[in-house]
Formats: C-alpha cells, sequence, structure tokens
C-alpha cells in the first residue's frame, strides 16, 4: 500500500512540475513540494482530479477570473478604436458619413455584424465549457459552405476538377465526424455558418472593406463596453498601466484582429466565396500544428489523413482557379 502511494507520489510530482504552461508549472509545482507528503489517500485522488483540469482554465479559477471573456471584450473594443483612428488618419469620414447615409448598407452590415458578434460570442462559450475542438471543426465546415454559397448566390463556376476538390473535402470531414469525433458539433456549425453567411453578406455590399468593418465594430462596440463595465465593476480588469505587459497584449487584439480580417473580407471581394474558403484552410491547419508543436495536443493518424485529404483538395482547387484566370 505504502509503494502504491509513493507511486501516485511520483506521479503527481512530474504531472506537476510538466503541465505546458510556466504559469502552472510554477504555481502547481510549489504548492505539491510544501503540501503533497501531509496530504493523505483522499487528498492524493482529489488532487489528481485536480490536475485533469486543463491548465487555462485552472490558471482562470486561480486568478477568479475568465481571461477569455476579458480576451474577446478588449479585442471588441480595440477594434473599434484602431479602425476609428484608421479613418481619422486616411481622411475617410466622409465616405463614413455617405456610407450610413445609405439604409440598405446599414441594414446589410448590421446583419453581418450580428452574424461576427454570433461567431465571436461562440468562440467564447466554447472555450468556458471546454469545447474548443468541436468549435475548431466548423473551420472544416466553413469553406465547403462558402463554395455553395458562391455558387448559388452568385454563380461562381463549378467545373470537374472544383467539384471533386469539394468532395475530397466532404470525405474528409465525414472521416473527422464519425472516426474522431463521434458526436454531433453544434458549436462548430453555429461557427461555420455564421462566419460564411458573414462573407456572403460582405460580398453583396457594395462599400469599402475599412469603412465596412468599422460601421460592424460601432454595432459590437455598446456591448463591449457594457462587459467592460460587469469587469472593471467587480474589480476583475486587467487592462491597468500597473500590469504594462499585459495590457499591451490587450491592446494588440484589436491590430490583430483587424489586419486578418480586412485582408479576408478583401480576397471575398476579390476572388469570390469559393476560392477564398478554400484557401481558409491555412487556418485550421496552422491551428493544428500549433497545437502539436507548442501546446503539446495529440495529433492523431485520423486528422493526419483528413489533413492529407484536404490539402490535396486545396491543391487541386487552386491550380485549377488559377489555370483557369
Amino acid at each position: 500500500m505504502t509503494a502504491d502511494i509513493e507511486q501516485i507520489k511520483k506521479k503527481i510530482i512530474y504531472r506537476s512540475n510538466y503541465r505546458g504552461t510556466k504559469e502552472m508549472d510554477k504555481l502547481l509545482g510549489a504548492f505539491t513540494r510544501k503540501y503533497l507528503d501531509q496530504l493523505n489517500g483522499e487528498d492524493l485522488n482529489q488532487l489528481i482530479k485536480l490536475l485533469e483540469i486543463d491548465d487555462n482554465n485552472l490558471y482562470n479559477f486561480y486568478n477568479g477570473l475568465n481571461t477569455d471573456i476579458q480576451f474577446e471584450d478588449n479585442k471588441s473594443l480595440w477594434t473599434a478604436v484602431m479602425l476609428i483612428m484608421t479613418t481619422l488618419f486616411f481622411k475617410k469620414w466622409k465616405l463614413f458619413i455617405k456610407s450610413i447615409s445609405n439604409k440598405k448598407n446599414l441594414f446589410y452590415l448590421f446583419i453581418s455584424g450580428s452574424l461576427i458578434f454570433i461567431n465571436w460570442a461562440i468562440w467564447i462559450y466554447a472555450v468556458a465549457t471546454e469545447r474548443i475542438i468541436d468549435a475548431s471543426f466548423g473551420y472544416f465546415i466553413m469553406p465547403i459552405i462558402s463554395v455553395l454559397l458562391g455558387y448559388i448566390f452568385f454563380r461562381e463556376k463549378l467545373n470537374k476538377k472544383r467539384i471533386f476538390s469539394i468532395l475530397l473535402v466532404i470525405i474528409s470531414i465525414l472521416i473527422m465526424i464519425f472516426l474522431n469525433i463521434k458526436t454531433l458539433p453544434w458549436v462548430g456549425i453555429i461557427v461555420a455558418l455564421s462566419w460564411a453567411f458573414y462573407n456572403l453578406v460582405r460580398k453583396k455590399i457594395d462599400i469599402e472593406t475599412d469603412i465596412g468593418l468599422l460601421i460592424e465594430s460601432l454595432y459590437i462596440f455598446p456591448f463591449a463596453l457594457i462587459v467592460f463595465y460587469f469587469i472593471f465593476d467587480k474589480g476583475l480588469n486587467d487592462f491597468s498601466l500597473s500590469n504594462p505587459g499585459l495590457s499591451m497584449f490587450l491592446l494588440l487584439a484589436g491590430p490583430m484582429t483587424v489586419i486578418p480580417l480586412f485582408l479576408y473580407v478583401r480576397g471575398v471581394e476579390l476572388i469570390g466565396l469559393g476560392a477564398t474558403g478554400m484557401i481558409f484552410y491555412i487556418t485550421p491547419t496552422l491551428q493544428f500544428i500549433l497545437g502539436y508543436f507548442y501546446y503539446n495536443e495529440d495529433f492523431s493518424l485520423i486528422k493526419l489523413v483528413s489533413f492529407i485529404i484536404i490539402w490535396i483538395a486545396v491543391i487541386i482547387y487552386l491550380k485549377d482557379l488559377y489555370e483557369t484566370n
């Protein structure tokens, strides 16, 4: 019995000091070094259960706040602020005033702004409920939906090669659903639909890309301010002069959101939903690479096979796009 407990303690010491994030390595490592010998069998079992919890959730619990919600809120706030600054810098206020006088554009931008707000909100929910894998699955569905929407609404051409590449992607998605995920990832479906229809709406609006993004961000801005007020009121705000390093990262959430979003929307406007949808597979690919090499997440054989099929499809699609244009 003593030998078993000692073995459990060794396992706990290892898992406490090699979590994957430096913050939790220090916190849990220091805790086990100080208190491990004082714990009985039941305490050790509870500690093992604690170590099963994801690092981010543990860190948030330790700090008494949800950093994911705060990050998303700051992203919304600083996105709006940055777009206001760029509009001032490039002297586009007259264009902005002209755009908001067009009721049709305002309606479409309200719809697109609501869709992107839903997209961001569902990501917050996914992180809070540990359903990130389900949400990331949406990135695999979205390009196919975009290709189909492009064909239905804009008559974007689908020849045999492009149809074949779409079928390959559908096969890879089915492989992941039935052999890897095994349950209907409704969170991912909402992510995919909200993003795909956001692209559709933006494609239908005749407005400069940055001005459109500004109007969308201004629709979201009041909600972000309300959330920021509650965070500040509860004393959970991390954006302060007393923490310049973290404040700078939160501030950078604005440009890090605006720049790729601007480029993507601009791409939709220039080359259509189909091509940008297929190129978008770069995103989940980089996510899995980051997860595997940086966060040490599992990369199963099923995911590898799915990735190979998807990228064969992407290469076929883009090669045909290049040859026909």
